[in-house]
């Protein structure tokens, strides 16, 4: 196996900024912390690696090439299989879904923390379920996005759960003994009245962002998405776009409103996606709404839309930061025709308009609340 180099990862097809490294203190922490650990006769799983760290770095570690690992982004999924060939180590690893065969005959396990209690819970209830009796979880993060909720929430699925000492601001925590749990997991749920008729139905994963929750952006672009068929395509069948579909609210908002359109509704989450599956289905429009899993619109053809609807997010991964937008507005402007529209709700402190502007085209301003704008831009 050949020397690797943890300064040597990259993020990309990340956003790529001085200030965004593809490696942190809770990465060497956990790798500094699974040393001492690799003398177990079982398996070997990653889950939630951010740009390949901890597969890699465990991997040049113990000498393994066996490691099971599941990725919720499609992003991070890209970005280890990029670093890992560049390091000549594709081979080490495998990617699984989060379940039965990721986990299998596994007795060490390291995961990165979520902020998301719910999506903690997710994993910790998987691995008890599925990895061995011996197991042990080493799951680590930035202390400042860690909270004691964190120690509970991982206790309802294991006996024991310890902290470790704390190190340039990171922390791991240690769970074993794993408890009897139900490994089935099911979506939380939640309805809202949004004009339709009849309440609009809400499903959502542990990883996906926001959970089933309607935020008050999507809420006030919501009632715009209803002059669609004026605007943008009418003819039956017609697809408009749902990039970031998250828990697929505005998917679903988009079928139920107009009978005469088709909805292709993608997200870089495997949550988000699973998600808004289940949204669908609960509202019964799953036979017009296809939904996809992919890094921005990579897997769309250029000029090949004629609508697109964003709700985009502000933050990559932890960090709050606009590139990500920006991104998803450049993607967006390659593959919408010309004259071809971007639907847009966004966080008004950050100052979109002329970005989409210079972007996409000219920009005009739908909606405005204290806190959100809503706009449409056309493709020039």
């Amino acid at each position: 196996m050949m020397p690797f180099d943890l300064g040597s990862l990259r993020r990309a097809p990340d956003v790529e900024t001085p200030e965004l490294v593809a490696v942190d203190a809770a990465d060497r922490l956990l790798l500094d912390t699974v040393t001492a650990r690799l003398e177990s006769p079982g398996g070997l799983a990653v889950i939630n690696d951010s740009y390949g760290a901890l597969t890699l770095g465990v991997a040049q570690i113990a000498g393994r090439k066996d490691i099971r690992v599941f990725q919720d982004s499609v992003v991070n999924e890209r970005a280890l299989a990029l670093n890992a060939a560049a390091s000549g180590l594709q081979d080490v690893y495998r990617p699984y879904p989060l379940g039965a065969s990721l986990l299998e005959d596994v007795s060490t396990v390291l995961v990165r923390l979520p902020r998301s209690l719910n999506e903690l819970d997710e994993i910790a209830r998987t691995i008890a379920a599925h990895a061995r009796p011996d197991v042990q979880v080493l799951a680590g993060g930035r202390v400042k996005h860690m909270s004691l909720s964190m120690n509970g929430v991982l206790g309802r699925s294991f006996g024991e759960v310890a902290a470790g000492l704390a190190r340039q601001k990171a922390r791991v925590l240690v769970a074993s003994q794993p408890r009897p749990v139900d490994p089935h997991s099911s979506p939380r749920a939640a309805r809202y009245d949004v004009g339709l008729g009849r309440p609009l139905e809400v499903r959502a994963y542990g990883a996906t962002f926001g959970g089933a929750v309607l935020d008050p952006g999507t809420r006030l672009l919501l009632p715009h998405l209803r002059a669609l068929a004026r605007r943008g395509p009418s003819a039956a069948g017609r697809e408009v776009i749902d990039l970031g579909c998250g828990n697929g609210t505005i998917a679903a908002f988009i079928a139920l409103s107009h009978s005469e359109l088709r909805v292709h509704a993608t997200d870089q989450s495997a949550s988000a996606v699973a998600s808004t599956a289940a949204t669908a289905a609960a509202n019964g429009v799953s036979d017009r709404i296809r939904v996809s899993r992919d890094d921005a619109l990579s897997d769309v053809p250029d000029a090949s839309s004629d609508v697109i609807v964003l709700n985009p997010p502000f933050h990559i991964g932890s960090t709050v930061h606009a590139g990500i937008a920006h991104k998803l507005f450049r993607e967006c402007a390659r593959v919408l025709v010309p004259g071809g529209e971007l639907w847009t709700v966004w966080n008004s402190h950050l100052g979109y308009r002329p970005v989409l502007e210079r972007v996409v085209g000219p920009t005009r301003q739908l909606d405005r609340s204290p806190r959100f704008t809503v706009t449409c831009s056309t493709r020039k």
